[in-house]
């Protein structure tokens, strides 16, 4: 099995496109295996499910999302748009990721336009796995992104996906058993800024795992395409399904290097205050001031209560230029506060 994950391509000369083209290749667990047996118990304990919640379609997919063994060296074929191809081969978690160097030309004639933005597509096989039946094939995009304009980097859970990072228990049911749900309005907000020319980019601590989930959820909320920066999250035994990663160890890494591969773009940084996302933005600002036009913040019960944040929350605003970090509760108030960054 492959997972191509959405990627994006920029400029590198007046000629020519680098892009970045990253995934994963797994295998199943065999479906009587005493691992994915004890994974399941755990998660039924852990989440006090009955077996009439096991049997749910929504269960099935989420679950089977995490069920697999990583395959190393995996050969791994690439092609963009109409050919231009490449191979690698997949590391010890069963990742890839190599960039491609695409004349202008060759971009200019593959390209396509999905959401009002042009991209590439792109696919990728395995070329030699044993057993060869074990071989898979899949298809993904990658964004192409100019080297100036606006980019948005959003945070995912509880900023534009209703999850309740706060809530362990709720975290796991949102994550494993419900259909994800969008923040009411926010995706009418992210539309407007789109067709206004804005770049999307997703960073968060939800698990590589999630990646075709969570391209579904945007694509059915009709929140706008864009690459995905999610989390390593290696299960070394079936008792860490029972518990996802904890956000935002590496947060500012993956932020700082879409900054770096863009470095005339101007980032509007969007995430929310159930956790660390103001105190990783507001260094983030700090380390780029040329780089960073604003931080927005959306405001939720989170490790500190709502009253308890207020302070924290002004404290780091002090730090920042005078109406630099907004928090906002409703979508709608970001209309208001960032209207030059989207022109």
């Amino acid at each position: 099995m492959i997972v191509l994950f959405p990627t994006y391509a920029r400029r590198i000369a007046d000629t020519g496109w680098r892009a970045t083209v990253a995934g994963m290749v797994t295998r199943p667990l065999p479906a009587r295996s005493h691992r994915r047996s004890l994974a399941v118990a755990v998660l039924k304990r852990l989440l006090e499910l009955d077996d009439a919640d096991l049997d749910t379609d929504v269960f099935r997919r989420r679950a089977e999302a995490f069920l697999f063994q990583r395959v190393a060296g995996a050969r791994v074929r690439i092609d963009l748009g109409g050919g231009v191809g490449a191979a690698v081969l997949s590391d010890r978690t069963g990742h890839f990721r190599t960039e491609i160097d695409l004349a202008a030309d060759v971009v200019e004639r593959d390209a396509i336009r999905h959401g009002g933005r042009p991209r590439l597509d792109c696919r990728a096989r395995i070329d030699d796995i044993d057993p060869p039946a074990a071989g898979g094939e899949a298809g993904g995009f990658i964004d192409l992104v100019g080297p100036d304009g606006l980019s948005v980097i959003s945070d995912i859970d509880d900023t534009v996906k209703v999850t309740n990072v706060a809530d362990k228990k709720e975290l796991l049911r949102n994550t494993l058993l419900r259909e994800f749900s969008a923040i009411p309005g926010i995706a009418a907000v992210y539309r407007r800024w789109e067709r206004q020319g804005t770049a999307f980019h997703y960073v968060s601590a939800s698990p590589w795992q999630l990646a075709n989930c969570l391209g579904g959820f945007l694509e059915v909320a009709g929140l706008p395409a864009g690459s995905m920066h999610l989390k390593l999250f290696r299960l070394k035994d079936s008792t860490p399904l029972g518990r996802l990663p904890s956000r935002k160890r590496s947060k500012r890494r993956a932020i700082e290097q879409v900054m770096d591969d863009f470095p005339g773009r101007r980032f509007l940084l969007v995430g929310d205050s159930g956790e660390r996302d103001p105190e990783v933005y507001a260094e983030v600002a700090r380390r780029r001031p040329d780089q960073v036009t604003g931080i927005a913040i959306r405001q939720v019960e989170g490790r500190l209560s709502l009253r308890r944040q207020r302070p924290w929350l002004e404290r780091i605003a002090r730090r920042l230029p005078e109406g630099f970090m907004t928090v906002f509760t409703e979508p709608t108030e970001l209309d208001d506060c960032f209207p030059a960054c989207c022109r």
